[in-house]
């Protein structure tokens, strides 16, 4: 490779082709490939480093709390779920569609988990995703609100392809954090899918919600309108662990 190619690839951020063009010019001497399978070749391994950056991208800006994946999931340890609309939701029409997906049941069942994977297979993908507690979401605007950042702190929220919130019900919402939580409800309700899981009922979220039944009736309506809810019945796997 000439100085002239070399600054070339470098003003056009070819990093990739830079670093291989050396061996893949010797195997096409080699096996007297093309000129256009020879540049093929190239683009290729450009272009498919290029994507499993933005794929590590994509899963950094996440937060997942941890990776967990599908098939590490023991689906023997549920007494009752739905494994076939767990699998179906792996092929992220939902995400398309903005659908929601709600997971129901008692802690230690897998909730996090499923969803954990759904989401960082979406990441894979190319989707944009972002990981938070339900209580972590109102803290965060609550101290944006403070601060003069409400704005970017909702953004932040609302404009990932998918919202994970995690652990709706696990602690009591004040009813400034109700409210705060009804705006990013209601600003992603038809543009973006929302992931949840909760340990309660829908029909129990009301006091989660500081017993405000219209503004839980108003959250509910908006999750459930286009929604695909997976009820996970059993004990907790970590007791049985343990």
């Amino acid at each position: 490779m000439n100085e002239s190619l070399k600054n070339n690839l470098d003003y056009l951020g070819l990093t990739t082709i830079k670093k291989v063009f050396d061996n893949y010019a010797a195997d096409a001497a080699k096996q007297t490939v093309s000129s256009t399978d020879f540049f093929s070749q190239l683009i290729e391994v450009e272009v498919n480093t290029r994507r499993e950056r933005a794929i590590n991208r994509k899963i950094k800006h996440a937060h997942f709390p941890v990776i967990k994946t599908i098939d590490e999931y023991d689906w023997s340890a549920p007494d009752s779920i739905n494994q076939e609309l767990v699998r179906f939701l792996f092929n992220l029409d939902f995400i398309e569609k903005k659908e929601n997906v709600a997971l129901i049941g008692p802690p230690g069942t897998g909730k996090t988990h499923l969803m954990t994977s759904l989401a960082f297979h979406a990441c894979k993908c190319g989707h944009s995703v972002l990981f938070a507690q339900a209580i972590d979401i109102i803290n965060t605007l609550d101290e944006a609100q403070k601060n003069g950042t409400y704005s970017d702190a909702m953004k932040s929220f609302v404009s990932p392809e998918i919202l994970c919130v995690d652990e709706i019900g696990f602690l009591p919402i004040s009813s400034h954090g109700a409210d705060l939580f009804f705006q990013v409800i209601s600003a992603r309700y038809e543009t973006g899918s929302i992931l949840l899981t909760s340990n309660l009922a829908f029909q129990d979220w009301i006091p989660v919600f500081a017993g405000n039944a219209a503004l839980t009736s108003a959250i509910l309506d908006r999750v459930l309108h286009h929604c695909h809810t997976i009820v996970i019945e059993g004990k907790s796997y970590r007791v049985k662990e343990s």
